[in-house]
């Protein structure tokens, strides 16, 4: 038999997943961490406590698959994006938490860029708006606030990195400062047509270079893993960002080929193949996962807030005790009762992006319950995701394409039937889940796979995807369109512009 590892290091959990050649679940760990807030919109974490988790559920998922580490191919990391970490490279201690993508505290500095007028400049080279859910200006703000920071980074000691650099440097010893292309491509500091730092960037935003890790396609020998750490030495074979990572996981390799994972956010990439097409409609363009060298695109929309509003129904408003009780109680009624629920606890990301947007809960009557707003939350998620996929659709029909005809979904909120039916309702076209959801962490050990060898090629992975169900929309068109432009005038009451 053959194995694979992944690590899947999330926002709010360490993951670590063993598949067989066929992108099997062998064995699977979890452990989640703490989040921290320090101030309102900040958000941190602890990276040690990262490294720590994530070691633990790598020899946790080994033991319970019965493997050792030498049964292994390889491995591959896939790992939440756009979250910033700055440490000594002698010490290897961080100089600060790590600073996470939903964390808005640089948007100052992207309001002083935008006025400046860069916006053209960084969609051009990177695909990027200007945003503080990038890492560049999050790296900005750490040499900038934290003592003596910026200093030591001239002098060469400080390293930064996405948490992909930070797990490989841990499990390599500080041997190695590396990252791949789809993660370089969140920090707005890279030049996604060439495939290198970019010098004109780095000055605008005062980011010395000797921090930057070395980029890498997404297979890659990027080193191998201490003995002491498995029980013996693995080949890390992989790394790709973690909605890179799916769209890589749900064979997506064509351009046209859209999916969308729910988890903490949403987040719905659109395969462009090696065309890097710049969005008319508020959506970004990013490097997709890479197998070789050669520059491989897709259109992202990011929901900031999808299942996190699941969270906040149980911790905020402590409307259910467990996040599985949320479809009971949605279902408890037959609608959301006219009300609709913007989720925008952090701003409104693509095709919005309105930093300054707030959370609001529109259409209330003496007659709504918390049922009501239970399912106007799950639907919350549906119609976010079906504002994305209408401006992809949009962009793909003006750059002489196809409208998007069919989404693959996955993640931990696809398994909400209700949730599914209503997502097909709105889009109007087929919501596809596969057998195997945990396709983060699959693309991962698919990258590593191609470079161990197990794979030939993407046509080899393309092989194993199979369907588990398929949601039909039963809605009518009108309907849907109704529903559609109440959330927009929802949407429009809960923005700041």
């Amino acid at each position: 038999m053959t194995y694979l590892l992944a690590l899947d290091q999330g926002t709010s959990s360490s993951r670590s997943i063993v598949f067989d050649a066929q992108g099997r679940i062998v064995a699977m760990a979890q452990r989640e961490f703490r989040q921290i807030y320090p101030q309102p919109g900040w958000v941190e974490h602890d990276a040690q406590e990262i490294w720590d988790t994530q070691l633990a559920t790598a020899r946790e998922v080994l033991a319970k698959a019965n493997l050792s580490a030498a049964d292994l191919k390889g491995l591959g990391i896939t790992n939440q994006r756009e979250t910033t970490l700055v440490w000594n490279r002698k010490t290897g201690q961080p100089v600060y938490h790590a600073i996470v993508w939903q964390d808005r505290r640089a948007e100052p500095q992207c309001a002083a860029l935008r006025e400046q007028g860069h916006t053209g400049l960084v969609q051009r080279k990177t695909g990027l708006v200007i945003d503080a859910y990038f890492s560049g200006t999050k790296l900005q703000w750490i040499l900038d606030h934290v003592p003596q920071a910026r200093e030591q980074a001239e002098r060469g000691e400080l390293a930064f990195g996405t948490i992909d650099s930070w797990l490989i440097w841990q499990l390599t010893h500080g041997e190695v400062h590396v990252t791949d292309v789809s993660n370089a491509a969140r920090t707005m500091l890279f030049n996604v047509h060439e495939n290198r730092w970019d010098d004109e960037l780095l000055a605008l935003l005062r980011i010395p270079k000797s921090v930057l890790p070395q980029v890498h396609p997404s297979a890659h020998e990027f080193g191998v893993a201490a003995a002491d750490h498995l029980g013996a030495p693995v080949l890390i074979g992989g790394i790709a960002g973690d909605q890179q990572s799916a769209l890589f996981g749900q064979a997506c390799f064509e351009a046209g080929m859209a999916k969308n994972t729910y988890g903490t956010g949403c987040f719905m990439l659109m395969h462009t193949g090696g065309r890097f097409q710049t969005s008319g409609n508020g959506l970004i363009t990013t490097s997709a996962a890479q197998p070789t060298s050669t520059p491989q695109f897709a259109l992202e929309g990011s929901v900031f807030i999808g299942g996190a509003v699941v969270q906040w129904l149980r911790d905020g408003l402590n409307a259910i005790k467990a996040s599985g009780e949320v479809q009971g109680l949605a279902e408890s009624v037959p609608d959301a009762g006219g009300v609709m629920f913007v989720p925008a606890f952090t701003g409104l990301g693509a095709p919005y992006w309105d930093a300054e947007a707030r959370g609001a809960i529109v259409g209330l009557t003496r007659g709504s319950t918390v049922a009501h707003i239970a399912r106007a939350a799950l639907e919350s998620i549906a119609f976010q995701s079906a504002a994305l996929l209408q401006a992809m659709s949009r962009d793909a029909v003006a750059a002489g394409g196809a409208p998007v005809s069919e989404l693959r979904v996955d993640g931990g909120a696809c398994v909400n039937n209700l949730l599914m039916q209503f997502q097909a309702d709105l889009l109007g076209i087929p919501v596809v889940r596969p057998k195997v959801i945990e396709t983060t962490a699959l693309g991962a050990a698919y990258l590593a796979g191609l470079t161990a060898g197990v794979y030939r090629g993407t046509a080899d992975i393309g092989k194993n995807w199979q369907t588990e169900r398929t949601f039909l929309p039963t809605m009518s068109r009108d309907r849907a369109e109704q529903l559609m432009t109440e959330w927009e005038r929802a949407v429009r009451q809960a923005c700041t512009r």
